[in-house]
């Protein structure tokens, strides 16, 4: 069999995945989702409903009627019922299509061999069933800590952002700040207990401006990506190679996770290839299983960032060497972690060092200052976050 052949089999195997966007809860992704389940099954399509959560909305529950619901798996963990999407239910059903709420969600432990439900999700795509699902903004890996920040909620459960660029449509359920608000007042997102402090914390004004702004500005970043590859497909490729290159620089310095999804985001918005670069230094390699390099692989491969480590006695002429051998463009680096002092007894700090390396080299140097986290360990985001 050629590798052609071969190929269109994988595409013909493999589920189309459409993902409804929002800057919040409240803004009406699931509704989305079920008004299009409907619209495919009057149609003819075969759709069954892998997972949806209604909270007690009775607009939402209407939405269910004429469509079949696979029977979700129920588990015991510490003494509480839970009830997940049974995975191995769907594949067994083999639908056309299924309808799956709550992308970022966590699975509860002894319900399934995922973790997250987003697996559960690639796994119905690679089973060629084609997928809609539903996720809000502060959920996508590369933007969660700068939603963090602005918000000083705690976003535990987070989505590789290249599970949403396998999306072959990404939809966006818009709200203004003030709608959604209303919303909340009229008891159709939370609970009322839960809602004067939901006002007062997550769902103030400034905060819902700022979300609806991430989420326009990821959006308008894929469809961008889109447009410049079909483009490149239809013309020669000598005439759309990639410009830009960015490098960032990490070690297992406090907040360095902050920097690699900043320089993400930077990549992001100028359409640029990223690297990431740890170097080793000393006579003697550091343990692989390290903890902080071991998450900080796993961030580079969430953002869609490609892994390098090097071993060199000088962190900057290699991280300066890597760059003129991979045709890096601008560099990516935290602010020192030193004290003055120390970096008068080393010759100045790494940063500035860079900078005057680079500059020999034409490569633009970013520093970016570095984020120690700013949650406290009991705030987080409430659990009823999707409709």
């Amino acid at each position: 069999m050629s590798a052609s052949s071969e190929t269109t089999e994988l595409v013909e195997a493999t589920g189309r995945f459409r993902v409804y966007l929002g800057a919040a809860a409240g803004v009406g992704k699931t509704i989305a989702m079920l008004n299009e389940g409907q619209r495919r099954r009057q149609r003819g399509t075969d759709v069954v409903i892998g997972f949806v959560e209604c909270h007690g909305r009775s607009r939402t529950e209407e939405l269910l009627d004429g469509l079949e619901l696979i029977p979700r798996r129920v588990v015991e963990h510490r003494g509480t019922r839970f009830e997940e999407m049974d995975l191995d239910a769907v594949l067994t059903r083999s639908p056309e299509l299924v309808l799956v709420d709550e992308l970022a969600h966590t699975n509860v432990i002894g319900s399934g061999r995922n973790e997250k439900r987003w697996q559960d999700v690639i796994e119905c795509l690679e089973a060629g069933i084609d997928v809609i699902t539903t996720v809000n903004i502060q959920h996508l890996e590369s933007i969660a800590d700068a939603v963090e920040r602005i918000t000083k909620v705690n976003i535990r459960e987070r989505v590789p952002d290249w599970v949403l660029r396998r999306a072959n449509q990404i939809e966006l359920v818009d709200s203004s700040p003030e709608q959604l608000r209303r919303r909340l007042l009229h008891g159709n997102i939370f609970p009322t207990e839960k809602v004067p402090q939901a006002l007062a914390n997550f769902f103030r004004t400034d905060n819902l401006a700022a979300l609806r702004e991430l989420a326009l500005r990821f959006l308008a970043d894929e469809t961008d990506v889109k447009l410049l590859n079909h483009s490149r497909w239809r013309q020669s490729l000598d005439l759309w190679e990639t410009s830009e290159r960015i490098l960032v620089a990490v070690t297992t310095a406090p907040g360095t996770d902050s920097i690699v999804r900043r320089a993400s985001r930077m990549a992001a918005r100028i359409k640029a290839d990223l690297q990431v670069l740890h170097v080793v230094t000393g006579g003697h390699p550091r343990p692989f299983g390290n903890d902080q390099l071991i998450d900080l692989r796993q961030l580079a491969a969430d953002v869609g960032a490609e892994w390098n480590q090097v071993r060199a006695d000088d962190p900057a002429q290699a991280l300066i060497d890597f760059a003129r051998s991979h045709q890096i463009t601008q560099i990516v680096v935290g602010s020192s972690v030193r004290s003055r002092h120390q970096e008068l007894l080393h010759g100045g700090s790494f940063a500035r060092r860079i900078s005057r390396l680079a500059a020999d080299s034409a490569i633009d140097v970013h520093i970016i200052a570095r984020r120690d986290s700013v949650i406290g360990p009991n705030q987080c985001v409430d659990g009823a976050d999707e409709s």
